[in-house]
C-alpha cells in the first residue's frame, strides 16, 4: 500500500515541479517577446492595442533603422562597445595580477591588502559619486571615454579580485613550483601557466563586468552631462534621449527598438556563456 502511494506521489511532485518551471519560463520570456513585438508597431498601435500581435504586413522595421540613424544609436552602440571592451579588459588584467599576488605570495600586509580590496564591495556608489565627480573634474576626465573607463575599472576591481583570489587559491601549488623549476620567471609562470588555468573564473568575471558596464546608466549620466558630450553617450544614455528625436515628439516605436538593441548583446552573451558563470563561481568563489 505504501509503495503504491509513493509511486503515485512521485509523478505528481514531478508534474508540479514542471508546472512551476514552465510558469517561471513564461514570466521571464513573455516581457522579452512583448518588447520585440512592440518595437515593430506604430505609436498608435502601441497605445490602442498594447498586447495585440502586429500584423505581418504591417511590421515597422523602420523603427530600428530610425533608432540607428535618427536616434544616433549607431554612435551610442560604438561608444558602449569601446567603453565596455576597455573596462572589462583592464579590470580582468589588474584584478588577475593583484589576486595572483595575494593568493600565491606571503608578504607583510597581504591580509590588510586583501581586506582593502574587499572593503570596496561595501562602499555604495551613491556615497562616492560626489567626491569622485570633483576628483575627475580636477583631473580633466569629465566628458571623456577615458574618465568613464577609469571609474568603471575602479568599481569593478573589488568583485573581480574577490572571485579570482579564491580561484587562484584553489589551483595546486605544484603547478607554479614546476614552472619555476623549469626556469620560468614569476611573470612567465603567471602569464603562461596560472592565468590560462584561471580561464573559468576570468570568463565569469568578464560576463558580470560586461553586464554591469553595458547596462550602466548612473555613472555615465553623471560624467557625460557636459556640453559637447552627446557624441560620447553610451546606449543607456542614448535610450533615455531617444524618445525625443523628432522635433521633441515622443517616438515610442523607436524607443522600444532601442531597448531591443540594448538588450540583445547582453541576452546573447548570457545564453552562450551561462554555464561558465556557475562553473566559475562554484569552483573559485567559495575558496578562501
Amino acid at each position: 500500500m505504501s509503495r503504491c502511494t509513493s509511486h503515485k506521489r512521485f509523478p505528481l511532485a514531478k508534474l508540479t515541479t514542471y508546472a512551476v518551471l514552465l510558469f517561471y519560463l513564461i514570466v521571464v520570456l513573455y516581457p522579452m517577446f512583448w518588447l520585440l513585438t512592440t518595437s515593430l508597431k506604430t505609436d498608435r498601435d502601441i497605445f490602442l492595442e498594447p498586447f495585440k500581435l502586429p500584423r505581418l504586413d504591417e511590421l515597422q522595421w523602420k523603427n530600428f533603422s530610425g533608432a540607428w540613424t535618427e536616434g544616433h544609436f549607431g554612435d551610442y552602440f560604438l561608444n558602449s562597445v569601446l567603453v565596455t571592451v576597455f573596462s572589462v579588459g583592464l579590470t580582468l588584467l589588474f584584478a588577475s595580477m593583484a589576486a595572483y599576488a595575494v593568493a600565491r605570495f606571503s608578504f607583510k600586509g597581504v591580509r590588510p591588502l586583501f581586506f582593502y580590496f574587499l572593503a570596496g564591495l561595501m562602499i555604495p556608489l551613491q556615497l562616492a559619486i560626489v567626491p569622485l565627480f570633483f576628483q575627475m573634474k580636477s583631473l580633466d576626465l569629465l566628458n571623456s571615454r577615458l574618465g568613464l573607463v577609469v571609474v568603471y575599472v575602479a568599481f569593478g576591481l573589488p568583485f573581480a579580485f574577490f572571485i579570482l583570489t579564491g580561484f587562484f587559491k584553489s589551483l595546486p601549488s605544484s603547478l607554479h613550483e614546476s614552472a619555476l623549476l623549469d626556469g620560468a620567471s614569476q611573470f612567465r609562470a603567471f602569464w603562461s601557466v596560472m592565468l590560462p588555468l584561471a580561464r573559468p573564473a576570468l570568463i565569469t568575471v568578464g560576463i558580470f563586468s560586461f553586464l554591469g558596464t553595458w547596462n550602466e546608466f548612473f555613472i555615465a549620466f553623471m560624467f557625460l552631462s557636459g556640453e559637447g558630450s552627446q557624441s560620447l553617450r553610451t546606449l543607456p544614455l542614448g535610450l533615455a534621449n531617444v524618445t525625443i528625436v523628432s522635433q521633441y515628439r515622443s517616438d515610442w516605436g523607436m524607443a522600444f527598438a532601442g531597448l531591443v538593441v540594448v538588450m540583445l548583446p547582453t541576452l546573447l552573451v548570457y545564453i552562450l556563456l551561462q554555464r561558465r558563470i556557475t562553473k566559475g563561481l562554484t569552483v573559485g568563489a567559495l575558496k578562501g
